[in-house]
């Protein structure tokens, strides 16, 4: 069972501005989400939604909703820690 990922532009334009050094980390992340949309450590984030969730890579967190009817994850964030969360 696979999940398409929705990545709107403000994520991309985010992803273009990683460093390098963690660009690949966070795009294999995500790809992985597709295949396991809550992998292991992954947190269920409380004021933000029903479905929404976070997944720490380095310093960076992933901020997602899943809709698990349409198989579909949306992308909300692409941040440093200390921004994720503001």
């Amino acid at each position: 069972m696979s999940y398409f990922i929705s990545t709107p532009k403000s994520v991309q334009k985010q992803l273009r501005s990683l460093p390098k050094v963690f660009h690949s980390h966070i795009i294999e992340k995500i790809r992985e989400l597709g295949n396991d949309p809550r992998p292991s450590g992954v947190k269920k984030l409380r004021d933000s939604g029903a479905s929404t969730y976070r997944v720490r890579v380095g310093n960076y967190r992933i901020i997602y909703e899943i809709d698990d009817r349409a198989q579909k994850i949306y992308l909300l964030e692409v941040t440093d820690r200390k921004d994720a969360y503001r």
